[in-house]
């Protein structure tokens, strides 16, 4: 029985579309599919990291993780990172964008120079920071002692709950441009007669934000707040470079123990462990998120 030529058309379409797409899915397995596989692999054998050398053992490196308090404390500290630090984005994003959108005369200026802590390099940024922390010539401390609001220099760094504060507010000051970025390219495109009828129906500027402005931003919002929130969550070199997990391990994120278990420890089964399990929480996370999301917006 002969095919038509439309079905030997839309069978070479076909074909062309597999074709097309066989790179990205080639690229997709080996950077996202491979390492999640090896890591969940890896995460089944005891292993000696310089020669990944060991033995199966199963589910006990989880049963083990879940039974150090180590591990309570690193998922507490990146939780109040995580939220602490994209919290304080959000707000300063929101709020200096919609200062930037406005008509001032070093709008353009401003929109430029808003764009160096993000694109600064970490080490460069947090050597600044540590330089402003310092507790013995530090200028943050110079400043306080001169003007009288302290008599004796704050430890920024080494001691609790200065250290996770800094740490926050480091964080929220490298990051907060992303969402300038995508704030202020959404606040150009809302249409400006949606502000006058909200004028005209004699909404002030706090009225207008709320029921004009901020449902427009819904959409990016969501966006921004899922990406930012994986970004943090999964956050290293800053934290690493600043406060190193310390005062003791009062500041140590998941990501931190990863390294700590595969390079320090030595054990590279337990830290593959400690990654797939926190692949697991920031999976659960972003699904109730996104649930919660579409809900509100099918209400």
């Amino acid at each position: 029985m002969s095919r038509s030529p439309q079905a030997l058309l839309e069978r070479r379409y076909a074909r062309l579309g597999l074709l097309l797409i066989a790179p990205t899915i080639v690229v997709f397995c080996a950077v996202i599919v491979y390492p999640l596989l090896a890591a969940i692999y890896l995460s089944l054998f005891q292993l000696y990291t310089p020669t990944l050398e060991g033995s199966f053992v199963g589910i006990s490196n989880y049963r083990d993780l879940l039974a150090r308090g180590e591990f309570w404390i690193s998922l507490r500290n990146t939780l109040v990172w995580t939220v602490g630090t994209l919290s304080l984005q959000i707000v300063l994003g929101i709020g200096m964008a919609l200062m930037l959108h406005q008509a001032v005369w070093f709008r353009s200026l401003a929109r430029s120079l808003i764009l160096f802590p993000y694109f600064v390099s970490t080490v460069v940024a947090v050597l600044v920071w540590r330089w402003l922390f310092n507790d013995l010539y530090g200028i943050l401390n110079h400043m306080l002692i001169g003007s009288g609001v302290v008599d004796m220099p704050v430890d920024y760094l080494g001691s609790m709950p200065n250290a996770m504060i800094s740490m926050i507010l480091v964080g929220a000051w490298k990051y907060f441009p992303f969402v300038v970025i995508a704030v202020l390219a959404r606040l150009q495109t809302i249409p400006d007669a949606l502000y006058e009828a909200a004028r005209i129906d004699g909404a002030g500027p706090i009225a207008r934000f709320f029921d004009v402005t901020l449902p427009q931003l819904r959409d990016v919002l969501v966006v921004i707040i899922l990406l930012r929130a994986i970004w943090d969550f999964k956050e290293f070199d800053l934290i690493f470079l600043l406060t190193g997990g310390g005062p003791v391990i009062s500041t140590q994120t998941l990501p931190l123990l990863v390294y700590k278990e595969a390079f320090a420890l030595n054990q590279m089964g337990m830290a593959a462990a400690y990654a797939v399990v926190m692949m697991a929480i920031m999976l659960v996370f972003m699904i109730v998120y996104i649930r919660q999301t579409r809900e509100k917006e099918a209400s």
